[in-house]
């Protein structure tokens, strides 16, 4: 119990960025917004905190089977970028949890300014012991945050107590599709310690084991491969006011590089897994 706690509080410090909310706002400064004219796109560079952003979260909740008024919990939120697209496009309810304090505050901040604080949710706590009552949430889902847990058995056992039978939970996470050592510091882990990466063969049998049923796999490979294209143009062109380099500082360039070269070259890939409650 104090290696995993040690490992959580390393997880956390990872993460950790003060002063988000200042540095946000300046960069919506050089956009020529403020807080009362900001919109959703605008913060997607910086909220979307996942390969793909904005277009991945749209496509991961098309195959959760929303509705108006659902429960829907946002595994790892961050600064809860899809917690708001999906609480705005389905009108439902979306309570996000996350390790890191200073994303949670942040994120809590930002839905205001957007005016769905009625509808987002963001609190600081633990994956593995999620501070909810049995069959509370209607849908969940998680975005690059199973890199970080390495005791995915116990995290969806948890997924499966606070789901109601026949709920969807979609998982997108960067997982291992072929051999080869990685290098570090990459963009959720600094070290080996905190690396909690998995091949999609011990996330469907974990997900089975907690009593999911898998509907469907896809590797995104080819998201990943066009995201970072984007990316290159865009600091090429010139540097976005938000984006990565908000979240991450002058670490940005080498945690992503690490990061692309390892999808590029077969070690890694995120992958997108849908399953239900049975």
């Amino acid at each position: 119990m104090m290696m995993e706690a040690t490992v959580r509080s390393q997880v956390a410090e990872h993460y950790a960025r003060g002063g988000l909310v200042a540095a946000i706002r300046d960069g919506l400064a050089r956009m020529g917004k403020t807080e009362s004219t900001v919109t959703a796109e605008d913060l997607a560079p910086v909220d979307e905190f996942h390969i793909g952003g904005r277009a991945a979260t749209g496509e991961l909740a098309r195959h959760l089977a929303l509705a108006a008024g659902n429960r829907v919990l946002d595994i790892g939120c961050g600064l809860g970028g899809p917690a708001r697209q999906i609480a705005a496009h389905y009108d439902c309810h979306v309570t996000g949890i996350d390790l890191t304090g200073d994303y949670v505050e942040a994120g809590n901040v930002l839905s205001g300014w957007l005016h769905l604080d009625g509808r987002v949710s963001l609190q600081q706590g633990d994956a593995l012991a999620l501070p909810f009552a049995d069959r509370s949430f209607t849908a969940a889902y998680m975005l690059h945050v199973g890199m970080n847990i390495a005791d995915k058995s116990a995290l969806f056992a948890e997924v499966a107590r606070v789901l109601r039978a026949g709920a969807r939970f979609g998982v997108f996470d960067v997982m291992r599709t072929g051999d080869g050592e990685l290098p570090y510091p990459l963009p959720w882990a600094s070290t080996r310690d905190t690396n909690a990466i998995a091949p999609p063969g011990q996330y469907r049998d974990t997900l089975s084991a907690a009593g999911f049923e898998i509907l469907s796999e896809r590797e995104r490979r080819d998201v990943a491969l066009d995201h970072f294209a984007r990316q290159r143009a865009q600091v090429a062109a010139r540097p976005a006011p938000l984006g990565m380099h908000t979240l991450m500082g002058a670490r940005r360039p080498e945690l992503v590089r690490n990061m692309s070269e390892g999808i590029a070259a077969g070690r890694i890939a995120p992958v997108e897994i849908i399953a239900r409650k049975m």
